[in-house]
């Protein structure tokens, strides 16, 4: 099973848990007739919603590469989370709407320690699902699992506070709390809507990623050899679950063909390691000149002209120039 097949493996069953989970917070609401439950269960309508549209862009993001699309289908999963959130962003402000409503038009709340328990448990539940969510996105770099995933999340977040707060309400009697609550944990769905908004807006401008680059330059300075003199330009999009990285590698001049295009292959290889086969690299080697051997390590070089001045610790601002043999971190 491929990478892409896995990832709508998983969304599929996340779209069918997150249906039944929506059914069973509508019938808690027909219970308890609790405005908290019911906008609890608005929101699990955008999780249905998010669940299938996210099968549907892993289906699509999952389709091999063609001559209309030499890079893959993956950029889908940025529209599929941009809709996503903003259908989370609806939800809350449909919620602060709910709420303010039942204030001026309260409605008696009943079995409310039926509603708590069923809620209760449709919380646990989507904790486990959005972790696996959340773990298989970022293993196989997936947008779209990912944003399923924080949203389960907060989801179970805002369950657990309208539980808390149901509780409250039932040894207190105090109604206005339900609506309080409702209006309450609305906004830390309108503040993860935009976070994934945020996300996949970059995803589409193709955002330079700090932490994955990050994460990137410090596996290649702790595994460098020293026939890799210098790196630069190095560049990461993603599509979907692909990564593509392209770069320069700075390589002894005498190298062969064979010998230059051997370092390229150690550095793919150092590479797919880390990230697995859903990277797509591409090197290209340059040859050095006199001022590299100012920062160039390599021991016995018969033709150093300069001596050994510094070794440039690679990071995400000199790795990426357009550079060849600067000496200037």
């Amino acid at each position: 099973m491929t990478t892409s097949q896995y990832n709508l493996k998983v969304q599929k069953r996340v779209a069918v848990v997150s249906f039944i989970l929506f059914a069973v917070k509508m019938f808690a609401w027909y219970v308890t007739g609790s405005v908290a439950i019911l906008t609890d269960a608005l929101e699990s309508i955008v999780n249905v919603l998010a669940a299938f549209i996210g099968v549907f862009s892993l289906f699509v993001s999952a389709k091999p590469k063609d001559a209309d699309h030499p890079y893959g289908h993956g950029k889908v999963e940025f529209i599929t989370a941009a809709i996503e959130g903003t259908l989370i962003l609806v939800a809350g402000f449909f919620i602060i709407y709910e709420a303010v409503d039942s204030i001026l038009k309260p409605t008696a709340i009943i079995k409310l320690d039926w509603g708590i328990v069923l809620v209760a448990a449709t919380a646990l539940v989507n904790y486990v699902l959005g972790s696996i969510c959340l773990r298989t996105g970022k293993k196989n770099n997936s947008l779209a699992l990912i944003s399923s995933g924080k949203h389960l999340h907060s989801d179970t977040y805002t369950t657990i506070g309208i539980v808390l707060g149901l509780v409250v309400l039932y040894f207190t009697k105090i109604w206005w709390i339900d609506c309080a609550i409702a209006i309450l944990f609305s906004f830390i769905l309108i503040y993860t809507g935009y976070k994934i908004i945020r996300s996949s807006v970059a995803g589409i401008m193709d955002e330079a990623d700090e932490d994955l680059l990050n994460n990137l330059v410090l596996s290649l300075n702790e595994n460098r050899t020293e026939n890799w003199i210098d790196l630069h330009n190095l560049r990461i999009i993603k599509y979907g679950p692909t990564l593509h990285l392209d770069c320069h590698l700075t390589v002894p001049w005498y190298f062969n063909v064979i010998e230059a295009h051997q370092e390229v292959d150690n550095l793919a290889a150092l590479v797919k390691n880390k990230y697995g086969e859903s990277v797509e690299l591409f090197v290209h080697s340059d040859a050095c000149m006199e001022n590299s051997c100012k920062i160039c390590y390599k021991q016995n070089c018969a033709v150093r002209q300069f001596a050994f001045s510094e070794k440039i610790e690679w990071n995400i601002h000199n790795i990426s120039k357009n550079k060849r043999h600067s000496t200037k971190s």
